[in-house]
């Protein structure tokens, strides 16, 4: 004689493992979206209204080349740029004359602006960066 067997089809799994499973999860979750907190030196950087009102005035410009550090086109050393910027700020009565045009080449290393942006901080001054240089072309009529 032949004996039937019954066909189970659902399995269930154990109610147990679901508390595992969500606290694994949760655990994972919180190891990943832990924050970590943002480093770097804080700077305020002013808005394109306070640099286009600035164009009429005579605006303090430094360069930074590969080899060299230009102010108002002069070169100079970074331990002499401090001094003459302490200088122009002191006579200085507004924000607005306390701001520096910083102008960046690709091959100039970047812990040169760090270090100039530093200066230009320590000695009271606000960082301006030019991005774009815009120029007027005549062009002679035929």
């Amino acid at each position: 004689m032949r004996i039937r067997r019954r066909n189970k089809l659902l399995v269930e799994s154990p109610a147990s493992a679901t508390g595992d499973i969500a606290f694994n999860l949760i655990v994972f979750f919180l190891v990943c979206a832990s924050v970590q907190p943002e480093g770097g030196k804080e700077q305020n950087i002013p808005g394109s209204e306070t640099v286009e009102q600035q164009n009429e005035q005579e605006n303090l410009e430094v360069r930074i080349k590969r080899t060299v550090l230009l102010y108002n086109g002069d070169p100079i050393q970074p331990e002499t740029l401090r001094p003459a910027l302490t200088n122009k700020f002191s006579a200085a009565r507004t924000p607005e004359e306390k701001l520096v045009v910083v102008s960046y080449d690709n091959d100039a290393p970047w812990s040169r602006y760090v270090e100039v942006s530093e200066i230009i901080d320590t000695a009271g001054g606000t960082v301006v960066l030019q991005t774009e240089e815009e120029k007027e072309v005549d062009i002679p009529a035929e």
